[in-house]
């Protein structure tokens, strides 16, 4: 884990550009020694969102799934496209 104070983001941003795609995970950025945010690359971000997302949606299924949705094998779903697909 990398921390950070303040004042190093507002004096020596660039290194710390840097050193977050260099060791590619987020710096704790404090204030008066307490954690006030987080600073990492854009790509990473997105990254994580795309994850979030992702588990929510599996966490969704899931719900579905034991609330009694109905589900269906992977042959029988292949079956049905193909069938969409020849129309």
């Amino acid at each position: 884990m990398l921390i950070k104070s303040s004042s190093a983001l507002r004096n020596d941003y660039d290194s710390l550009v840097k050193l977050a795609h260099e060791k590619a995970e987020p710096i704790y950025i404090t204030r008066n020694g307490e954690g006030e945010m987080v600073f990492l690359p854009i790509e990473m971000y997105e990254k994580r969102e795309a994850e979030i997302k992702l588990l929510q949606q599996l966490i969704a299924a899931e719900r579905n799934r034991l609330a009694g949705s109905p589900t269906f094998t992977t042959s029988a779903l292949r079956f049905e496209l193909e069938e969409i697909y020849n129309e």
